[in-house]
């Protein structure tokens, strides 16, 4: 009885003097408050760059008036002039030139596109009406008189010239060759932009670099024009000449600093390597550039009777199924069948084979042998060997562009008379085309 009285009064003891405890340790809650901290304007990452710049400028400038070694630093550094970057005016032109030729690039490849499924879709769609009207001939040809043959003979007909006009469009304007044109095009201002890179990654770019890549874009778009009306280039010239699409070469006076200031003798250049140089543009004048000015012409010639041939088939196959029931003589079932069997072959060798394409790809290669053709003729027409290319890189430019190593390139030029009378090489220069 003693020990649970004992007990309860310790419980109860127990209690309240935790109860005291708790009162005693309960404190007021102290509000904490979130510093914020100033967030920049969400414009891009240039103004974010800028604007934290200035934030820690302003930090700084507060901490140092608690430091005097601070206040030193600060004073010297608000007190020091600013001083830009040297070239940072051709930088930020040549950066805006690679933005624009990147928009050049887009717009080629998009306009390539188009063009390639207009030449798919048009060709499939002028077989399938030629192929149409034939059919709708034949049927008429052993119906009976009557409104079905009347039907028949008209539809074919409507056919034929709708064939006619489509042929005409297409012969005239080539879309084989035109998607061809935008490929070229966007290949070479990928390889300015990629110029364009190299030069800002050798840093101090000048303000002939930014003329000069100004150049080349304008020279891009005349070779390539993107409209078709207009500027379009001539699909069947008179006479068949390389692509030229770059501007007139100038002899650029190269700094050591671009090649790590090591030059050895005549900057690389020396009798043999000029000697060299001048054979490869002689076996390329020669052999590669004639070459495919021939097979270009070729091309061009059997384009023309291909254009001349598909409306001709289709007008002759109209004029048919026009007679057709009219006179009583073969020929004009024989004119609406055949003849758009013919013109289906035809349109299909012709677009569907894409000669347009073939003869550009004739241009644009012998237009690659001019390139290289006057650039080495810049290159050993300058008598000072310092203002050329570095010989050594400019002779491993020239075997790649070739398709071949140096040694190859060295055994190749070897074995060819340096007369153009005695020289009779019956190698070409490039293995690449």
């Amino acid at each position: 009885m003693g020990t649970t009285m004992d007990s309860s009064k310790f419980s109860s003891f127990s209690y309240c003097s935790s109860r005291r405890i708790a009162a005693t340790i309960n404190v007021p809650k102290i509000k904490v408050t979130k510093v914020s901290t100033p967030r920049p304007p969400n414009k891009n990452l240039v103004a974010e760059l800028n604007y934290l710049n200035n934030y820690i400028s302003a930090t700084g400038t507060t901490h140092a008036k608690e430091n005097p070694y601070c206040s030193n630093l600060s004073a010297k550094s608000s007190t020091a002039p600013r001083t830009s970057t040297p070239n940072s005016t051709e930088v930020t032109k040549l950066h805006v030139i690679m933005e624009i030729v990147a928009e050049r690039i887009e717009m080629h490849k998009n306009i390539g596109a188009q063009r390639d499924n207009w030449n798919c879709l048009l060709t499939t769609s002028v077989n399938m009406i030629t192929l149409s009207a034939a059919t709708m001939v034949g049927l008429a040809a052993v119906g009976s008189s009557g409104a079905t043959v009347v039907a028949l003979k008209v539809s074919s007909t409507i056919l034929y010239m709708a064939a006619t006009g489509l042929l005409v469009v297409m012969n005239k304007i080539q879309p084989s060759q035109l998607v061809e044109e935008q490929r070229n095009a966007a290949r070479l201002f990928k390889q300015l932009h990629r110029e364009l890179q190299t030069r800002l990654s050798l840093g101090n770019p000048s303000e002939n670099d930014v003329n000069e890549a100004m150049e080349k874009v304008l020279a891009l778009d005349r070779a390539y024009p993107l409209p078709l009306l207009g500027s379009m280039l001539e699909k069947f010239p008179q006479t068949v000449e390389p692509a030229v699409w770059w501007p007139r070469q100038k002899q650029k006076c190269l700094k050591k600093e671009e090649f790590g200031g090591k030059f050895k003798g005549k900057n690389g250049w020396d009798a043999r390597l000029e000697d060299e140089m001048r054979k490869v543009v002689l076996v390329l004048r020669k052999k590669d550039m004639e070459d495919y000015l021939r097979l270009g012409k070729e091309v061009l010639n059997f384009n023309k009777v291909l254009a001349v041939s598909g409306p001709l088939l289709t007008g002759l196959a109209a004029l048919g199924s026009v007679f057709l029931g009219s006179v009583n003589a073969p020929w004009p079932v024989m004119l609406g069948v055949i003849g758009g069997a013919l013109a289906s072959v035809v349109n299909t060798l012709e677009h569907g084979g894409q000669v347009g394409m073939v003869f550009e790809m004739y241009r644009t290669t012998t237009g690659f042998f001019k390139l290289m053709e006057e650039s080495i003729e810049l290159n050993i027409n300058e008598q000072d060997p310092h203002k050329r290319e570095n010989g050594e890189l400019f002779e491993i430019k020239v075997a790649l562009q070739l398709g071949r190593s140096l040694s190859e390139l060295r055994q190749f030029t070897a074995s060819i008379s340096s007369s153009p009378e005695e020289n009779d090489c019956q190698e070409f220069a490039s293995k690449l085309f």
